[in-house]
C-alpha cells in the first residue's frame, strides 16, 4: 500500500518534546510506576545484603571471620523470604494496576479522537488508528508502568555494584566498567538501526489490520465479486513482507546480542582469574572471592537488561510518536452551546469549499437561505456537493470563503460546533449500531421514555419494530445485521427525531423506502405539530433540509434547490 497513513512518519518529535509529552501521558500511570520503582529499589538492597550475608557465611564457615553460622543462615533465610515478598508484591501490583493503566491512555486518546476535528477525507486508515489505539498504548504504558521503573532498578544496582566492588577491589571495579564505552557506541549504532526497523514493522502490522476489517466489513461484497482469493493473497504478501521486517530486526538484534555477550563473557573471565590469583597469593579471602564474582553479575547484569531495554524503548518512542499524531488533530470548540429552542433557519453567504488545497472546488460562490420552520429538497448530480454542503451546515467542515449563518428573530451567530445541539442529522446509508433497538434511539436522547421512543418509531413509520417478540429490546447485529435497509433507515430517522433540534437534516435518508413508506414518512414530518413556548406563542416549528433525488419528495417541499457540478 502506499496511502499516507503506511508510509513513514511525516515528523519525529525533539528528545524534549517527546519528554514533556510522555509526562504529561503518564498521568494515571505514576502510582504503578512508583510502587515497581520502589518494589525494584528494595530487590537490589536484597540482593547486595545477600551478597554481603554469603561472604559473611562462607568466611565464617572457613574461620576467616567471627560470628554464628547459624545466625548467618537465618539471615539469608529472611532475605530469600523478603525477595519472595517483594516478588509476589510486584505481580500484585502488575495485576491490580496494569489494567487500569491501559484503560486510563486509551479512554484519553479515545475522547481526544472522537472530540478532534473531522475533514471528511481522512489520510489515516480506520485500521492503522485501531492499531495505534490498541497495540502502540500497550506498548507505551507497559514502557511507563514496567520499563522505566526497571531501568530505575537497573541504574540503581549498576551504580551500587560498582562502589560496592571498588570498596573491595578498586582496580578491578574500573577494568570491569571499561566496557561502558564500548556500549554505548555500540547502543547508539544499535537504536538508530532498530528504530527504522521497528517503524517497518509497525506500519506492516497496520496494513495487516486494515486487510482484515474491510475484508470482514465488505465480505459480502467479496463472495459477490468472486474475489476473496485476490484479499486472501494481498493478506500474504503483506504478512510476508511483515515476517520479513520481523527476520531482519531477529538477526541484527542476535547479532548484536552475541557480540556484547562476548564482552560480558570476557569480563567474567578476567574477574574469575583476578580472584584465583588474588586468592592464591592470600591477599582475599574465598568469601571476598564469591562477592566479586556475584559483584560482577551485579554490574554486567544491568548492561544485559539495557540490550533487552533497547528494543522496548524503542518500540516506545515508535508508539509515541505514532500516537503523538493522533493528539496532534486539533480539538473542536467545545465552549458553552449556543441553542434557539424556539426554531431557527440557515443562510449560506458566498461559500467556497474544497476538501485539499489545489484540490476539485465543490462549491464555488453558492448562497441559498433556509427560512425558519421551511422545508426544502436539494436536487442536484452525483458530485454536486449535496452531502458536503450538509457537513458544512453541521460545522464538520469549514468553508474556505463565505460563511454560513443559523439565525432567529432575535439574533444571528455563525454556525460552528456550539450550534450543533440546534441540529437533527439523518445520513444516507445504515448508521445502527449494535445492541438494542432502544440503546439506539437513546443515543438520539438518552433520557427519551418509552411512550416518546413508541412515538418516534411511528412518526418515522417503524412500528413495525413494536410487533417484534423483543421490541425495543430486539438485538441489532453489526451495521443493523437482521434488518432490511429500509427497516434500519427508519430507525435511524426514529433516534434522530427523539433529538431536540430545530433544524433536521436528511441526507438520502430514504433512498431504500419504498414510494409509498416514503410518502407517508414525509407526511407525517410534515404534520408534525409546532411546539410552544413558555409564553404560550406557537413556534415557527422545524426546518427540514432534505438531500434527495426523489421528486415525490417536492409535493411536501416548499421550496427546492437545486445543485450543479462546479465545471474546473
Amino acid at each position: 500500500m502506499s496511502s499516507p497513513a503506511h508510509r513513514s512518519l511525516p515528523f519525529a518529535p525533539k528528545v524534549r518534546e517527546l519528554a514533556i509529552w510522555l509526562w504529561r501521558s503518564s498521568r494515571g500511570l505514576r502510582l504503578q510506576s512508583m510502587l515497581n520503582a520502589m518494589i525494584g529499589i528494595l530487590s537490589v538492597i536484597l540482593d547486595f545484603a545477600f551478597i554481603y550475608a554469603t561472604k559473611w557465611t562462607i568466611d565464617i564457615a572457613t574461620y576467616r571471620a567471627e560470628g554464628s553460622l547459624r545466625m548467618a543462615a537465618y539471615a539469608l533465610i529472611a532475605i530469600m523470604v523478603c525477595k519472595i515478598l517483594l516478588g509476589f508484591a510486584r505481580k500484585w501490583v502488575s495485576a491490580l494496576l496494569g489494567v487500569r493503566s491501559l484503560n486510563i491512555l486509551q479512554q484519553r486518546l479515545f475522547a481526544h479522537l472522537l472530540q478532534s476535528e473531522w475533514n471528511g477525507q481522512e489520510d489515516r486508515h480506520s485500521g492503522d488508528t485501531l492499531n495505534r489505539m490498541e497495540q502502540d498504548v500497550r506498548d507505551l504504558v507497559s514502557c511507563i508502568t514496567e520499563t522505566f521503573p526497571s531501568l530505575i532498578e537497573v541504574t540503581f544496582r549498576l551504580v551500587g555494584a560498582f562502589f560496592y566492588l571498588f570498596h573491595m577491589d578498586a582496580r578491578l571495579a574500573c577494568l570491569i566498567v571499561c566496557i561502558v564505552p564500548c556500549f554505548l557506541v555500540l547502543s547508539k549504532v544499535y537504536v538508530r538501526k532498530m528504530r527504522t526497523i521497528t517503524r517497518d514493522i509497525r506500519s506492516t502490522e497496520s496494513q495487516v489490520q486494515s486487510i482484515l476489517q474491510e475484508s470482514i466489513q465488505h465480505r459480502a461484497i467479496l463472495k459477490t465479486l468472486e474475489r476473496t482469493g485476490t484479499m486472501i493473497e494481498k493478506l500474504m504478501q503483506t504478512q510476508r513482507r511483515l515476517r520479513g521486517h520481523v527476520r531482519h530486526r531477529a538477526v541484527f538484534s542476535s547479532m548484536s546480542s552475541t557480540l556484547l555477550s562476548i564482552g560480558f563473557g570476557t569480563g567474567y573471565l578476567v574477574t574469575f582469574l583476578w580472584g584465583v590469583d588474588s586468592l592464591q597469593a592470600g591477599t582475599i579471602t574465598y568469601g571476598m572471592m564469591i562477592s566479586f564474582i556475584q559483584l560482577v553479575g551485579q554490574i554486567q547484569g544491568p548492561f544485559r537488561d539495557m540490550t533487552r531495554f533497547v528494543p522496548v524503548l524503542i518500540s516506545t518512542l515508535t508508539a509515541s510518536e505514532r500516537l503523538m499524531e493522533l493528539e496532534d488533530m486539533p480539538l473542536e470548540d467545545d465552549s458553552d452551546p449556543i441553542a434557539f429552542p424556539g426554531g431557527a433557519g440557515v443562510r449560506l453567504m458566498d461559500i467556497s469549499f474544497q476538501y485539499r488545497e489545489g484540490g476539485r472546488p465543490i462549491l464555488s460562490h453558492f448562497s441559498c437561505d433556509f427560512p425558519q420552520g421551511s422545508t426544502t429538497a436539494i436536487l442536484g448530480e452525483t458530485g454536486a456537493g449535496k452531502t458536503t454542503l450538509i457537513r458544512l451546515i453541521l460545522a464538520l467542515l469549514k468553508p474556505v470563503e463565505g460563511k454560513i449563518e443559523m439565525y432567529d428573530g432575535m439574533r444571528t451567530v455563525n454556525v460552528s460546533p456550539r450550534t450543533r445541539n440546534n441540529l437533527v442529522y439523518v445520513p444516507q446509508g445504515n448508521t445502527l449500531f449494535s445492541g438494542t433497538i432502544r440503546e439506539n434511539l437513546l443515543l438520539g436522547n438518552p433520557k427519551a421514555t418509552e411512550a416518546e421512543m413508541r412515538e418516534a418509531l411511528e412518526t418515522a413509520c417503524a412500528g413495525f419494530v413494536m410487533d417484534r417478540p423483543d421490541g425495543l429490546d430486539a438485538i441489532c447485529g453489526e451495521l443493523g445485521a437482521g434488518l432490511s435497509e429500509g427497516q434500519a433507515q427508519r430507525i435511524a430517522i426514529a433516534r434522530a427525531l427523539l433529538r431536540k433540534g430545530s433544524v433536521l437534516l436528511l441526507d438520502e435518508a430514504t433512498s431504500a423506502l419504498d414510494i409509498q413508506t416514503e410518502q407517508q414518512l414525509l407526511k407525517n414530518l410534515s404534520n408534525r405539530k409546532p411546539k410552544v413556548d413558555a409564553g404560550g406563542e406557537k413556534q415557527a416549528g422545524q426546518t427540514i433540509i432534505c438531500v434527495t433525488h426523489r421528486p415525490a419528495v417536492m409535493a411536501y417541499c416548499s421550496q427546492v434547490i437545486e445543485m450543479k457540478r462546479v465545471s474546473v
